[in-house]
């Protein structure tokens, strides 16, 4: 079964060669890496040329934001399962995809997700917060909850029936497209309690108050559009929800 993994760039000089690397140190013998750069003018591109043998697919060019390119990397995508991997995250260690692709053995399974922890955006290893999702279970995205979309992997076949990133939304289209696929579709989707991705703190979505209340903003209008009854407490409990994240600590590898 292959697995294919979209990776999404611009400027992410400092972080992109580790991430590159931890796809490349799986041990899954059936893995295609694709990186999707959005025209970097850092030396992003370098980096990328430097570890083309270790790459199936990359491309650089302009692109309308992180969701349109991660719309690229599904089109170019060839494996069964699809997952991403963004350009200043890695995986927890060697064996994450192996038991990703153990989950998908069950037929049944159309997706799984997992837990993941923030980390220091210079010492990978320092733990700063622990995103532990749970088992999906009706009226949580109402609340506010979603799966960590790094450790999201869904059959490409999921992807083609019920649609792809929404790029009207710029920071929070993941939100929608799992609760489109969960809430929704009911897909069959599996959580895997475990830490799978290390993600570093400073992201797009996170990198700024302001741009966290604009994904708080999106995530409630995305759930708007599709249907969902949303409890005029939304934004407390999507808060509430996100505090023992800061607090709780990960299981000791």
């Amino acid at each position: 079964m292959k697995v294919s993994i979209v990776t999404v760039v611009y400027n992410a000089e400092d972080t992109l060669e580790d991430t590159i690397l931890s796809v490349h140190a799986q041990q899954y013998p059936e893995i295609e890496h694709i990186v999707i750069d959005g025209a970097s003018t850092d030396q992003s591109v370098a980096i990328i040329s430097r570890h083309q043998d270790k790459l199936s697919h990359w491309m650089s060019e302009p692109d309308q934001g992180i969701y349109h390119a991660m719309n690229k990397g599904i089109r170019l995508a060839a494996g069964e399962l699809i997952g991403f991997l963004n350009a200043d995250d890695i995986y927890q260690d060697s064996d994450v995809i192996t038991r990703v692709a153990a989950c998908f053995e069950d037929q049944s399974i159309e997706a799984c997700y997992a837990d993941l922890v923030y980390v220091d955006q210079n010492d990978p290893g320092r733990v700063v917060r622990y995103w532990r999702s749970q088992h999906y279970k009706p009226g949580l995205f109402e609340k506010g909850w979603m799966p960590a979309h790094p450790t999201f992997f869904a059959r490409r076949s999921v992807y083609q029936r019920y649609g792809d990133f929404d790029q009207r939304l710029k920071y929070h289209s993941d939100y929608e497209l799992t609760a489109r696929m969960l809430a929704i579709h009911g897909i069959n989707a599996k959580y895997l309690p475990e830490v799978l991705v290390r993600m570093r703190v400073g992201g797009t979505t996170n990198r700024s108050i302001l741009n966290i209340l604009r994904g708080n903003l999106e995530s409630y209008q995305a759930c708007r559009r599709l249907g969902l009854k949303l409890s005029p407490l939304y934004f407390f409990t999507k808060f509430m929800m996100r505090i023992p994240q800061f607090f709780s600590k990960p299981p000791a590898a």
